[in-house]
């Protein structure tokens, strides 16, 4: 089997991690071997960046913080995505570098473009077979944030709604300008709603791919 890759896209509270490990678990049912990571923090070096970047009280600069996360991107695609996808494994992963151009990009008021430019530099070119955007109005997406308990202190989570609304608009704007790549699925259903959705594109993908 060749590997394949899924990366799954959205705004705070959108429900990626849940789905993650949901795809992860009908996938491995199948007999598929499968990687399931996220960015930042899918290595040792993304998890200290993760940490400088997240939890950093304080203000990083927006270039440096587009900058970091190229560099953690780089280690992860070099260290653990190509590898994975070589030996024939499915790649689930939280967030990629359509999360930098619609975080650092619309959200931190860079150049998407250049933002993304640096991205694909970092990954030497490697787009994702399916990224699949889940998409949940900001509002609905900052009350599940709330409702976590003892959720650590996070630098992103803490802006506020107009940040959030750039963010949705440009994912929104990234899924209809790549049609072939992306998918929008409505993430404000149950997590058994949204994961119907997630694997029917998800099967729909694998029987192309092969």
């Amino acid at each position: 089997m060749t590997g394949a890759f899924i990366t799954l896209e959205g705004g705070d509270g959108s429900g990626k991690s849940t789905q993650a490990a949901m795809l992860q678990a009908w996938l491995e049912e199948r007999g598929r071997t499968v990687v399931r990571t996220r960015e930042p923090g899918g290595t040792e070096l993304g998890v200290e960046i993760r940490r400088l970047v997240q939890h950093t009280e304080g203000h990083v600069a927006p270039r440096a913080e587009a900058l970091l996360y190229a560099a953690d991107r780089a280690q992860h695609v070099a260290t653990l995505v190509r590898p994975a996808l070589e030996r024939g494994g499915v790649v689930v992963q939280d967030r990629y570098l359509d999360s930098s151009v619609a975080y650092q990009g619309a959200g931190r008021e860079l150049d998407g473009q250049q933002v993304r430019d640096l991205s694909l530099w970092a990954v030497d070119g490697l787009l994702p077979d399916l990224t699949i955007l889940l998409d949940i109005e900001p509002e609905a997406g900052r009350e599940r944030m709330a409702a976590r308990e003892h959720a650590p202190y996070d630098r992103l989570e803490e802006t506020g709604l107009d940040f959030a609304r750039r963010v949705r608009e440009a994912y929104l704007g990234l899924a209809a300008a790549e049609p072939d790549r992306f998918a929008v699925v409505d993430a404000s259903g149950t997590p058994d709603e949204v994961h119907a959705s997630v694997v029917s594109l998800v099967r729909a993908m694998l029987d192309a791919h092969h």
